[in-house]
Parts: structure tokens; sequence; C-alpha cells
């Protein structure tokens, strides 16, 4: 059985595991924006066992070394392209329907079960918010993402370096946390109650996909795309250095 270490942070335990997104969900423990914590600080501060949370997850891994995924060993170019295939067009096709959805239940069943006009406004945040950060990093990060990587140059950002640009779509992953455990909470972790109808149900499975899929997304971008590319920004610094004339 593979051993997990509970001094291992949570994004490195997703990149070398992609199974266990869903087993540290479960537990509450942030592996996208709260990557850096390790199993240990992580779980005392959910207050769980770290001895025992690290056996149960692998426990898990039995038998699947071998699992990384494809993305972990990405590029730069080649992760943007892949996140923006996988997880940007899974966002814009399904944020519209989970917003559609929240309306609907909150319309037919809102007044036995007020928490869906909350649910409503976050789904409404969660969409605004998103939309405007998906088209940000289409239109103007990761462009000039793949001109560094593909040039091996300082990109051509207005602002210079690209870590301005990068701490914000950071505090905005943030935000966007924020809002969905605000959601998890306020739906009592997608759990619908017995007069749900289809549509209920419905509902709450697409925030609660939302919900998955975008801590991943962000898991990638936050502790693997963004160092990647200010290293690469470094380097091509520091070329540029040695170059110049003394």
């Amino acid at each position: 059985m593979t051993t997990i270490d509970t001094g291992t942070r949570l994004a490195d335990l997703v990149t070398a595991h992609p199974r266990l997104a869903r087993e540290l969900e479960r537990r509450g423990l942030d592996f996208c924006c709260g990557g850096d914590q390790t199993v240990d600080e992580a779980c005392r501060a959910a207050g769980l066992d770290p001895a025992t949370v690290a056996a149960e997850l692998a426990a898990v891994t039995a038998g699947a070394d071998d699992e990384r995924a494809p993305w972990a060993t990405m590029g730069p170019a080649e992760l943007v392209d892949h996140i923006v295939d996988t997880h940007h067009r899974f966002l814009w096709e399904e944020l519209p329907r989970a917003e559609a959805l929240a309306e609907k239940v909150a319309r037919v069943h809102g007044a036995r079960h007020p928490e869906l006009a909350e649910v409503r406004r976050l789904v409404g945040e969660l969409r605004t918010d998103m939309e405007q950060h998906l088209s940000k990093e289409e239109r103007l990060l990761f462009p000039r993402i793949r001109e560094l990587a593909g040039t091996g140059a300082m990109a051509s950002f207005p602002c210079g370096s690209l870590s301005s640009p990068i701490s914000v779509m950071l505090v905005e992953h943030d935000r966007a946390g924020e809002l969905l455990a605000r959601l998890r909470v306020v739906t009592d972790g997608y759990r619908t109650p017995p007069d749900a109808c289809a549509s209920y149900a419905a509902c709450y499975e697409s925030l609660a996909q939302i919900e998955s899929d975008t801590h991943l997304h962000v898991h990638k971008e936050n502790n693997l795309l963004f160092p990647a590319v200010l290293r690469l920004e470094e380097q091509a610094a520091d070329a540029r250095s040695c170059r110049s004339p003394a």
C-alpha cells in the first residue's frame, strides 16, 4: 500500500494522485487555494487526526501508483490549452445551466425552502465572477503565457511582469472558493429534501459538479501553471541580463 506522508503538501498529493481530490473535498481539506498546507496542517485545522486521514488516503491509492495524470507533466502552453479545453469549456456551458435551474427551483420551491433565494443569489454571483475571470484569462493572460513559453522571451504584457495579472487571478480564485464554500453550507452539502423535484436534484448535482471541477481547475493553475510561468519569466529575465553589455 502507498504510504502518505503527513508532511506532504495537499497540492502535491493531488498532482500525484488525482483521485484523492474528491477524498480531500469530502473531508473539507482545501487542496487548490490552500494547496501549500501539509496533510498534517490541514487536518489539524479541520479537527481531523492526520495519521487516520493519511491511512485512509493511502488505502484509496492502493495499487494506483501509476495514475499520474497527463496534465501533471505538461508545460505551460500545453497546460493552458488543456485548462481552456477542459475546465473553461465546462464552465461556459454549465454556469448558465446552473443559474437557470437555480432560478426555476427558487421560484417553484422557494416558499417551502427559503434558503433557495440565497442559493439563487450565490449562483448568480458565481456565474458573473467566473465568466469575467475566464474572459480575462483567455483574452489577456493565457496568450501571454503561450508567447512566453513559445519564444522564451519576456511576454509583451502592458504591466511588464506576468506576476501582476497572476496575483489578480489568485485573488479571484479565492473569491470563487468562498462562494462555493457558502453554497455548500447553504445547500447542506447539496443534499436535496424529500419533496425535491427533478429540477431541484439537477440543480444541486450541477452545483456539486461545478464545485469539484473548479477545485481541480484552480489547483492546476495555482499549484502548477502559475509557478511554472513565473519560473520561465525569471529565466527569461536572467537570460536577457546575461546578454546585456557590462
